[in-house]
């Protein structure tokens, strides 16, 4: 099932949770919607599943505008992070629950049950009640109930949240696997940028009510086109510094009282025109300790992520974090030397914080 929005926006009287929002979401694809608390995303999927009334624009499910119909009529499946299960009922009376609203005879009720509790991992669990479950567990039968009525979209609002790290990595791995399999269109709603970079085939970054981009995880992080989507997608988050990019002699510069770093001609012409100071961006692993760096700096602090060491380096005013092996050692005052990949710099308008690099 299709799923378009056309210049949605919601207010709600002078709050704004989401505004002139277009997005085109394509038969089977997997699309999370990643931004920060208040950005807009639960707001947008509330909308698409009817329990809020868009103030303007157009949803559309396929061919048909389901603005005015009712959550019940959209044949939608929602797992939401609290649940939401029926703590009387049983695991079997909770998955078969849609089921007896639209009331489809017993037998075929019986049988749809099994068939989605098998699938998902829990048909030896269905004589138990909510309270004698795990975590993971109750998560699988929200998930059960959600595909039990076999739904055109799923719609998934922070549904791992609750769940410890452990096995968040284990229902992400599960969720996508079996989304892939029944090629069900789901949207799922995370401020988590590693479930969403690892599950989703596009990502739509919101910010303020507003889409800050539409792309795939791997476009997001190599191409991003504002300040907010790079320092947002990617942990640990970007590096930003202001710069002037000056260009001599075919050669463009980023500069700085501290720093002058060499950026190649491919991204060097674009910020060497612009009129006044940039921001350039560079991420953590593409920063490395390294004898013959051209910047010198002092290590400000370590902390050690088991496999790699986040280092925070000081050059003059400015801070830079970046990746280093344990086995270096490295230590809290120490002087050392930086070398920048300039092939992968970013280069942001300081004023529109839009891409100077990518249109």
């Amino acid at each position: 099932m299709k799923v378009t929005i056309d210049n949605l926006s919601k207010k709600f009287g002078d709050v704004v949770g989401v505004e002139n929002l277009t997005l085109h979401i394509e038969d089977g694809e997997f699309v999370a919607f990643l931004g920060p608390s208040g950005c807009g995303k639960t707001t947008t999927l509330l909308t698409l599943a009817g329990i809020y009334k868009p103030t303007d624009g157009v949803i559309r499910f396929g061919e048909r505008i389901v603005n005015t119909v009712q959550p019940k009529d959209r044949n939608i499946g929602m797992v939401f992070q609290s649940y939401a299960l029926y703590p009387h009922m049983t695991v079997f009376q909770n998955i078969a629950y849609p089921l007896k609203l639209k009331k489809v005879a017993k037998a075929d009720q019986h049988d749809r049950v099994r068939q989605v509790a098998n699938v998902m991992g829990i048909g030896e669990l269905l004589d138990r009640r909510p309270g004698q479950l795990s975590g993971g567990q109750q998560q699988r039968v929200a998930l059960g109930r959600a595909l039990v009525k076999e739904p055109d979209v799923l719609l998934f609002d922070e549904p791992l949240s609750n769940l410890d790290a452990r096995l968040r990595l284990t229902m992400r791995g599960e969720i996508k696997h079996l989304q892939k399999n029944l090629g069900i269109t789901s949207i799922y709603v995370t401020h988590d940028q590693v479930e969403a970079m690892t599950m989703a085939d596009r990502i739509a970054v919101m910010s303020g009510g507003h889409l800050q981009a539409f792309d795939s995880p791997d476009e997001l992080y190599d191409r991003p086109k504002t300040q907010f989507v790079a320092g947002f997608v990617g942990n640990p988050p970007m590096n930003f510094v202001d710069v002037s990019v000056e260009a001599s002699n075919g050669r463009f510069f980023a500069e700085t009282e501290s720093l002058r770093l060499e950026a190649q001609k491919e991204r060097g012409e674009q910020p060497a025109g612009h009129d006044g100071p940039v921001v350039m961006g560079i991420r953590p692993e593409d920063i490395r300790i390294s004898s013959d760096g051209a910047v010198s700096g002092e290590i400000f602090v370590v902390e050690p992520l088991g496999r790699e060491d986040l280092i925070d380096v000081r050059v003059g005013q400015h801070s830079f974090l970046l990746l280093a092996d344990t086995e270096d050692r490295h230590q809290a005052g120490e002087r050392v030397s930086l070398a920048f990949d300039m092939d992968q710099v970013q280069f942001f308008d300081p004023d529109t914080e839009k891409s100077l690099l990518w249109q």
